[in-house]
């Protein structure tokens, strides 16, 4: 198929390369022209501004947007919805809100183009691992888009088929979840979940750290080589998880962690789960005290602090920085 993707950042260039390598073609932009010249190193053809863009896909046009959720995201699809004609698809593949998608997507239908929400995760190893998608929008749009999220799903791995359970997109890494803003609601809640499994794992590697403070019994203090244990927990233990091998791997290349802050911001999707727990009256505190964490270690930094940083760092790329740095 004929993709256009706009954004070409940690994520968007990466997916390019994936599609293309399967016999995709793409014709992509970014502000940053350097961007645009290296996609198009790796074949894909390049535009010079929205416009261009859209008069070089062949109808009924498919266009992804890779670009930070909020202003960039409305703008661009504002802008888009002007030059796209009737039958065509804007794919929102950023983190936006899930009602933006809704009100957006009453936008864009009024003018006869579909818009389609694209929970992503994958980070900055999406390229050679693929990407688990989380889609929403019109059943007739992802059918026709399918083969796109197929190709940039993982596809069959090596994790064995849940037993008595009926094959389906899953079991390659995508599913259209509903109605558009599903995909990103989706998206929203397992980017809360992982808020919590990361803190629980700073947390207990905060224990270990300081088992040899001197406010314990000598007896009692321990040295704890802690990358050796996140090594032999991915062996075996059953919270083996793709975050514990990037927290090894973090430990591996500097068990203090020394150059990471400490500092830990959050995208938003956290705090966008806790309020759809507050409309809905579900409790969430395990993933309020996560977000909660986060917000506190912009005033002090333990080392679990590091360890978010660091496995922030690993997934998706994001280099923390203190605010006004």
């Amino acid at each position: 198929m004929q993709l256009g993707m706009i954004g070409l950042g940690r994520m968007g260039g990466n997916m390019v390369q994936r599609l293309m390598r399967d016999g995709h073609s793409c014709v992509v932009f970014d502000l940053d022209p350097a961007k645009v010249r290296e996609s198009q190193k790796h074949g894909a053809q390049g535009a010079s501004d929205v416009a261009d863009l859209v008069r070089k896909l062949q109808a009924p046009r498919a266009v992804w947007i890779m670009v930070p959720a909020g202003d960039p995201t409305e703008q661009m699809v504002e802008t888009l919805a002007g030059h796209l004609s009737r039958g065509d698809t804007i794919i929102d593949g950023g983190n936006s809100y899930y009602k933006d998608d809704i009100r957006r997507a009453g936008i864009t239908t009024a003018k006869g183009i579909d818009y389609m929400d694209a929970g992503t995760s994958g980070g900055v190893w999406g390229l050679e691992r693929g990407y688990c998608l989380m889609v929403g929008g019109k059943p007739e749009a992802f059918a026709r888009l399918e083969p796109i999220f197929r190709t940039l799903a993982p596809g069959k791995t090596d994790i064995p088929a849940t037993p008595d359970r009926k094959s389906s997109s899953a079991d390659l890494g995508y599913i259209h979840c509903g109605p558009t803003g599903s995909g990103h609601f989706v998206k929203m809640v397992h980017n809360g979940i992982e808020y919590g499994i990361m803190q629980s794992f700073a947390e207990g590697f905060d224990i270990f750290v300081n088992a040899n403070s001197k406010e314990l019994p000598p007896e009692h203090r321990f040295e704890l080589n802690v990358a050796e244990i996140a090594e032999v927990w991915r062996r075996g233990s059953v919270i083996s998880s793709w975050l514990l091998d990037l927290t090894a791997m973090a430990l591996a290349e500097d068990p203090k962690l020394s150059k990471y802050e400490g500092f830990v911001h959050d995208s938003g999707e956290g705090r966008w789960t806790i309020q759809a727990g507050i409309e809905e009256a579900t409790p969430t505190p395990v993933l309020a005290a996560s977000l909660y964490a986060r917000f506190r270690s912009r005033q002090e930094h333990t080392f679990g602090e590091k360890l978010l940083s660091a496995m922030r760092n690993k997934f998706g790329g994001h280099v923390e920085a203190p605010a006004g740095a």
